[in-house]
């Protein structure tokens, strides 16, 4: 620093005093300093003030000299103290170079940086809430400083700030979540834990309603559930309670449908404590939001399925599985086979997309052993702009049989999985019939090969899906051609079996017996489909046939 340039009205003594390297001498220049501003502020000289606090700023505290940076700090605060109420005026030129000084090398300058900034939000109260977002990019910083001094220090900051925020009505939260849902995302385990802190503040001030924002920040509420750190899942176990309390007590105002998906990805996870907690979270959605979950249903049955099949190790997990599946059974219902009314462009446009609020966050569990490999959740950005929970409420038939063929076909996943597929599968042909069978002809085959499944459980209920395809009227047809070609036709007329109505696969659907043809209107030709297929199956496999031939047979007579 040029000893012979002019930083009046900052007095030579004052100067020198501020570049000293003992703490104390820069102290008395302080209290000079402040005196100094006093009489300006009793004088209403704004220019000699504004000089002063740009000459602290450029030539100290951004200075080149560790020294000089230290005395611009500590003149700062002296600034803010002299000025009081009258601080707010000048905030932006306060705290700025102090910010600055928070990535300072030196540990011991990035100390005095946040006891000015503590001065200089001290005395200016409320006031600051203006510039809370550089306050706490700064702070978020400091969380994760290796210097203990400088940690505790920051420590002392962030409560003053949060006292501030709790006791004031003017706090912005809709500047301030896009830096919440950019922060939330840090990997650092101090940084982690002050963004939790923060949200638990803010969920606890009565005027501040965080969860109108909460579909941009659960995913990595649900990330930071699982840091290797026991405080920090357990302080964040405390948040997502704190949420879940607020959506059962507000239902009618949570955005169900933008969070849907969110939880269908942490669902699949790996990690215990967030798959009990997101499929906690799922069967409150599906019990609280009813039908607006109906359109996730094929995301949400990737999720739930392979978590049936668990075993004790995971029993909770599996139970609280369980209530998702059969709540969201229970969806859906008749009106659902109702044919689609064509949409209007408007309409296509607000009707919610399943995938459109899935995370796209690196990290991000996929489906676990035994789980379908489909599109759900790539490369989808989980924040939607549109509330969606108000566009229509429809079923997506086919994705929802996409998974449920997935997880049939797969000789990998658990009995109970395999039952809990073809419990949907019945459900969907009972409720859904006419939307039903437009799948029949690619779940026919999976279905007469889950007939040599090694469970008589699965197979009993293999067969009652079978009946019902067999069964339902809405498998009539009026095709004058057999479904299987002209050996069909001669096959069928051979089986003398007699008729007795649909609960009874042995018994062909038909009034009129066997004289008919597949070509008769009242009949089903899946009947004959399944006929002969286990008659060639039969033939084909003898090992099948004498292992479980007199099982199938006896259960399908039934």
């Amino acid at each position: 620093m040029n000893p012979e340039k002019d930083f009046a009205p900052l007095t030579p003594n004052i100067v020198r005093a501020l570049n000293d390297k003992l703490y104390e001498k820069r102290k008395v220049a302080a209290l000079e300093i402040e005196k100094l501003v006093r009489d300006f502020v009793a004088q209403n000289n704004t220019m000699q003030i504004k000089h002063v606090i740009q000459t602290l700023s450029q030539e100290f505290a951004l200075s080149q000299h560790p020294h000089s940076r230290k005395g611009g700090l500590i003149g700062l605060a002296a600034c803010s103290i002299a000025l009081g109420k009258d601080s707010g005026l000048y905030l932006k030129e306060l705290i700025e170079p102090v910010l600055t000084c928070f990535n300072d090398a030196d540990s011991r300058l990035r100390y005095y940086a946040c006891e000015a900034l503590y001065n200089i939000v001290k005395v200016a109260r409320g006031a600051v809430l203006p510039h809370f977002n550089v306050l706490f990019d700064g702070l978020s910083k400091l969380a994760a400083d290796p210097d203990p001094n400088v940690k505790s220090g920051s420590e002392l900051l962030d409560r003053l700030l949060k006292d501030i925020v709790t006791e004031s009505s003017k706090f912005d939260l809709v500047s301030f979540i896009p830096l919440l849902r950019e922060r939330i995302y840090s990997n650092n385990q101090y940084a982690r834990q002050f963004i939790i802190s923060w949200i638990l503040v803010l969920v606890s001030v009565p005027d501040i309603n965080l969860l109108d924002y909460l579909p941009e920040i659960l995913d990595g509420l649900f990330q930071i559930l699982g840091d290797n750190g026991k405080e920090i899942r357990k302080m964040c176990e405390v948040v997502l309670g704190e949420f879940l309390k607020e959506i059962k007590k507000n239902p009618s105002s949570v955005k169900f449908a933008e969070m849907a998906n969110i939880l269908v990805i942490h669902c699949q996870t790996t990690d215990d404590l967030i798959q009990l907690t997101a499929m906690c979270w799922m069967r409150e959605f599906i019990q609280l939001a009813g039908r607006v979950m109906l359109p996730y249903s094929s995301g949400i049955l990737t999720a739930v399925l392979p978590c049936l099949a668990y075993d004790d190790r995971k029993k909770s997990i599996k139970e609280v599985a369980n209530v998702c599946n059969q709540s969201l059974m229970k969806l859906v219902t008749p009106e659902d086979d109702e044919p689609d009314e064509p949409k209007s462009v408007a309409q296509k446009q607000t009707e919610p997309n399943p995938e459109d609020s899935l995370p796209k966050q690196e990290g991000t569990a996929s489906g676990g052993p035994g789980s379908c490999d489909s599109s759900f959740g790539s490369g989808i950005n989980v924040f939607t702009s549109a509330n969606t929970d108000r566009a229509p409420v429809t079923l997506h038939l086919d994705g929802i049989v996409q998974v449920l063929n997935c997880h049939l076909s797969d000789t990998t996943i658990g009995m109970m999985t395999r039952i809990a597929v073809l419990k949907w599968l019945y459900h969907l042909y009972i409720k859904t019939p006419r939307k039903m069978f437009r799948h029949t002809d690619s779940l026919f085959p999976i279905l007469l090969q889950t007939l040599s499944d090694e469970s008589d459980e699965v197979v009993l209920k293999d067969l009652e899906v079978l009946a019902e395809i067999a069964s339902s009227p809405a498998g009539q047809t009026d095709d004058p051609g057999a479904p299987d070609g002209p050996d069909l036709r001669v096959n069928h007329s051979e089986l003398q079996v007699p008729t007795s109505g649909r609960a009874n696969l042995l018994n062909p659907p038909s009034t009129k017996g066997l004289e008919g043809s597949p070509s008769t209107p009242t009949m089903n030709s899946y009947f004959y489909k399944f006929m002969i297929n286990l008659l060639q199956t039969f033939s084909s496999e003898r090992k099948l046939l004498e292992a479980r031939g007199p099982f199938i047979i006896s259960s399908a007579s039934c």
